[in-house]
C-alpha cells in the first residue's frame, strides 16, 4: 500500500482508494485526479490500480525505475493513451474516451522524452517556435509577443537562427520548453525533460520553468531519472512495477525509511575491497563512491549505526581503524530502501536490491585475461590531444593519465568534447596534433592486436534491437573471432552480470534501458579488455539500474584492475571515479579527484549552506542582487556558498527580511556543486571577455 503524509508531515498508510484529503487544506478541485486507474499491455500491467491527485499551481514528480509507468501515467493524462479501468479527471473533466480529451488538449502542453523529441532539426530555433505557435492557432501578435518573452527568459535570443539539431542538448530541451509553453497551457506535462542534458544546463532549466510557472501560474506533473530533482517538486510519487509506493512532500519522504547512511573512507583499493566483502555480509544496502563506502543501516540512530558498522570492520584487522561519519540519507537511499523492505516482504527473505544482477568476484574474473599489467603502469595517456573541424577547435591540446585500474571520470557541459576525445584514443577520429596512448601503444598505428585490448560502449545506442539478447552477444563474439568454447563462457557471465538469464530470448528492443545498457557492458567487455571506454552509459537508466551498473564497474576496476574511463551527467556518478577532468569548451580545466576538487572549492569559494525561506525563486532574484552570485534554487529552498559562514548568514537574512528565513544550515560539498561552479565561472568569464571584444570592435 502506497505511504501517504497527512497534514502535520507524519506517515500514514492507506489503501488504493485513498486521497489526499488529509495532506491538503486546499479547498480548490483537484487539477489531476486518479483513481484505481489501469493499464495493460497485453499481459503486461502497466498502471495497477493507481490514485493521485496533483493541486492547481504545484509541480508534481514522478520518480522510478524504467517501467514503473510512469510515462504510461503521464500519457494517460495528456489524453494521448486510453486507460483500461479506473477513473481519470482532469480539469474536472471525466477522461473516458478520445473526445474527452479533445475537450482539454488546448489547456495541456506535453513535452515527450527524449532530447529534442518534440521538435524539427532542420527548422531553426525561431521557425521551431512559429511552427508550434501556428498549430495553436496563435495570432501573429500573440505568437510575436510570447515568444519574445520566452527566448529571453531561456537566453536562447541569440540563436534563434541556429538549426534545432546544431544545438547543445541543454539548448534543444530549452526550445523543447518554450514550445511546449507556446500557449501557455495550464498544465504542462515533462517527460524526463533533463535526460541526457548537463549539471548546470538542467539547474538552469528547473529555475526558468519554475519562474514561467509562478509567473503563469501554470501546474506541471514530471517524471524524471534524477533523485536530486526530486527536492525541486513540491510533492511526489515514488513509482514502482506500475504501484505507487509512496508519495508526500520531498523533505519529508525521508522518513519513511527508518534508518541513515554510514560512510567510511577507506586508504586504498584493496581496504576497500576487504570492507565491500564484510559489509555487504551484514547490510544488504551499500554503495562505493571513489575510496568512500556509503551503509545504509536499517532502523538505527546515528550512534547505533555507527557502532555496527564498526564492529562489522573490526572484524577484519585491515580495515579496523576505519573512520566513520554518520550522514542523512538521501531520497534514493529511501527510495532503495523502500523497494528493498517491500521485496523482503513478499519474499520473507533479505534482498540486496541495491545490486540485485550483480557479477560476483569469481563471476568476474571471467571477463579478463589471468595476465594483468601493474596497477602502476599508464594505461591511458592524452598528450596535449587536439581536434579541429575546419576553424572550430572541438579539442584543444588536453592532457591526462589514468593508470591501470583507476576509474576515471570525463566531465563536462554538453558540447565540451568529451565523446571527441574518447573517438580519438579509441581510434575512430584521427587527432589533428599531439598524442593518444592507450596500453602503450599510439592508436593512429596501433594494429589490431591493441585494439583487441580495448572495449568501447558508445553514447549512441551499440545494440540491434531486432535481435534477441542471445544473438546479440553472438554476434559480438563473432566480431572478435571468439572460438565457440569462448564464445559459450562469455555469455554465460554476461546473462549473469547483466540479470538477463530470464530474457536470453527475449528482443533487445522489449528490455527497460538498464538492462540493455548492461548487456550493452557485457558485450563490450566480451573479448576480456584491459582498458574499457564508457560514453554516458547510463544516460536514461533509473537510480538502481544506475548503482546496478557501477557496482559491476566498481567490480571490475578493484579486483581486475581494468581501467575505465567514463564520461556522464550524472553528478551523483562522478562521486565513483577515482580521479576527475573536467572539460570546458574544448580543454581540460580541472584535474583531480572527487575530494581534492571539493577541497579547493570550499578554499575558493566557501562553505555551501542551505536556506530555508517563503517564496523562494522571488528570494533567489533578491539574494543574487545582493551580491550572493552563487546562490541557486533547490527545491523550495536555496542554495549558496558563503566564505565566512557567520558574517555572511547575517548578510543572507539581511537581504531576505521579507522572505521569512527560517533556517541557514551547512550542507556537504557534491561533486555537482563543484562542476556548476567552474563552468559557470567560465562562462561569465567567456561573457565579460565577449562584451569587452564587442566594445572595442564598436569603438
Amino acid at each position: 500500500m502506497p505511504l501517504l503524509f497527512n497534514q502535520d508531515g507524519a506517515a500514514t498508510t492507506h489503501g488504493n482508494n485513498a486521497t489526499f484529503a488529509e495532506v491538503s487544506a486546499a479547498s480548490q478541485p483537484w487539477l489531476v485526479e486518479a483513481n484505481q486507474l489501469v493499464k495493460r499491455y497485453g499481459a503486461h500491467l502497466a498502471l495497477d490500480h493507481i490514485s493521485l491527485q496533483v493541486r492547481p499551481g504545484e509541480i508534481y514528480g514522478l520518480i522510478g525505475p524504467d517501467g514503473a509507468g510512469k510515462s504510461s501515467l503521464l500519457k494517460a493524462v495528456a489524453g494521448v493513451l486510453a486507460h483500461d479501468e479506473g477513473e481519470l479527471r482532469v480539469f474536472s473533466q471525466l477522461i473516458n474516451t478520445e473526445a474527452d480529451s479533445e475537450l482539454i488538449k488546448d489547456r495541456i502542453g506535453l513535452m515527450p522524452q527524449g532530447l529534442g523529441q518534440n521538435l524539427y532539426g532542420d527548422l531553426s530555433v525561431e521557425e521551431n517556435i512559429d511552427y508550434f505557435g501556428g498549430l495553436r492557432l496563435l495570432s501573429a501578435e500573440a505568437l510575436r509577443e510570447r515568444k519574445e518573452a520566452l527566448l529571453k527568459s531561456t537566453r536562447l535570443e541569440r540563436f534563434r537562427d541556429r538549426p534545432m539539431k546544431n544545438l547543445s542538448g541543454g539548448m534543444k530541451q530549452k526550445l523543447g520548453l518554450v514550445c511546449t509553453l507556446i500557449h501557455e497551457p495550464k498544465l504542462v506535462i515533462l517527460d524526463e525533460p533533463t535526460t541526457g542534458v548537463d549539471p548546470v544546463s538542467r539547474r538552469e532549466f528547473w529555475s526558468i520553468l519554475s519562474r514561467l510557472l509562478q509567473e503563469k501560474g501554470i501546474t506541471a506533473l514530471v517524471s524524471t531519472a534524477y533523485m536530486d530533482e526530486a527536492s525541486r517538486f513540491h510533492r511526489v510519487s515514488l513509482m514502482h512495477e506500475g504501484k505507487i509506493l509512496a508519495s508526500g512532500e520531498p523533505a519529508r519522504m525521508k522518513d519513511l525509511a527508518a534508518g541513515c547512511i554510514v560512510s567510511t573512507v577507506c586508504a586504498d583499493a584493496q581496504q576497500q575491497m576487504a570492507a565491500v566483502q564484510r559489509l555487504s555480509q551484514q547490510f544488504p544496502q551499500l554503495e562505493a563512491l571513489g575510496q568512500e563506502i556509503r551503509v545504509f543501516v536499517d532502523s538505527a540512530d546515528a550512534d547505533t549505526a555507527r557502532q555496527q558498522v564498526l564492529q562489522t570492520l573490526q572484524q577484519t584487522p585491515a580495515i579496523a581503524q576505519a573512520q566513520t561519519e554518520v550522514q542523512d540519507a538521501e531520497l534514493e537511499d529511501v527510495f532503495i530502501a523502500l523497494l528493498r523492505q517491500r521485496v523482503a516482504a513478499d519474499t520473507n527473505a533479505d534482498v540486496n536490491v541495491a545490486g540485485p544482477v550483480l557479477a560476483t568476484a569469481a563471476d568476474t574474473a571471467a571477463v579478463v585475461s589471468a595476465a594483468r599489467p601493474s596497477t602502476q603502469q599508464l594505461a591511458i595517456e592524452a598528450r596535449e590531444l587536439s581536434r579541429h573541424f575546419g576553424e572550430f577547435k572541438a579539442v584543444d591540446q588536453v592532457s591526462f593519465q589514468v593508470p591501470q585500474g583507476e576509474i576515471f571520470g570525463l566531465l563536462g557541459a554538453n558540447g565540451a568534447g568529451k565523446s571527441t576525445v574518447i573517438k580519438m584514443l579509441t581510434g575512430i577520429l584521427t587527432q589533428s596534433s599531439g598524442q593518444g596512448m592507450v596500453a602503450g601503444a599510439d592508436m593512429r598505428t596501433a594494429g589490431l592486436q591493441i585494439r583487441e585490448r580495448i572495449g568501447y560502449m558508445s553514447q549512441a545506442f551499440s545494440l540491434y534491437l531486432d535481435l534477441s539478447v542471445l544473438e546479440n552477444i553472438r554476434l559480438y563474439a563473432g566480431i572478435y573471432g571468439l572460438s565457440r568454447q569462448q564464445t559459450a563462457e562469455r555469455m554465460d557471465w554476461i546473462l549473469n552480470m547483466a540479470g538477463l538469464r530470464p530474457f536470453g530470448h527475449a528482443l533487445t528492443a522489449s528490455l527497460p534501458m538498464g538492462l540493455r545498457q548492461r548487456l550493452a557492458l557485457g558485450c563490450a567487455l566480451i573479448h576480456r579488455p584491459q582498458v574499457l571506454f564508457l560514453d554516458e552509459p547510463t544516460s536514461g537508466v533509473d537510480p538502481l539500474g544506475r548503482r546496478a551498473f557501477w557496482e559491476v564497474l566498481f567490480r571490475l576496476s578493484r579486483e581486475e584492475h581494468v581501467t575505465i574511463l567514463v564520461t556522464t551527467h550524472y553528478m551523483s556518478e562522478a562521486e565513483h571515479c577515482d580521479h576527475i577532468a573536467l572539460m570546458y569548451a574544448g580543454r581540460v580545466v580541472a584535474d583531480a579527484s572527487p575530494e581534492q576538487l571539493k577541497s579547493r572549492l570550499e578554499q575558493e569559494a566557501g562553505q555551501l549552506v542551505e536556506v530555508d525561506c517563503a517564496d523562494a525563486p522571488q528570494a533567489l532574484q533578491v539574494l543574487q542582487q545582493a551580491g550572493f552570485a552563487s546562490a541557486s534554487l533547490f527545491g523550495p529552498k536555496l542554495h549558496v556558498l558563503l566564505k565566512d559562514l557567520e558574517a555572511d548568514s547575517q548578510g543572507v537574512r539581511a537581504s531576505l527580511q521579507a522572505f521569512d528565513v527560517s533556517a541557514i544550515k551547512p550542507r556537504r560539498l557534491s561533486m555537482e556543486d563543484v562542476f556548476v561552479h567552474i563552468v559557470t565561472s567560465l562562462e561569465q568569464q567567456d561573457a565579460q571577455h565577449q562584451d569587452t571584444q564587442h566594445q572595442k570592435g564598436s569603438t
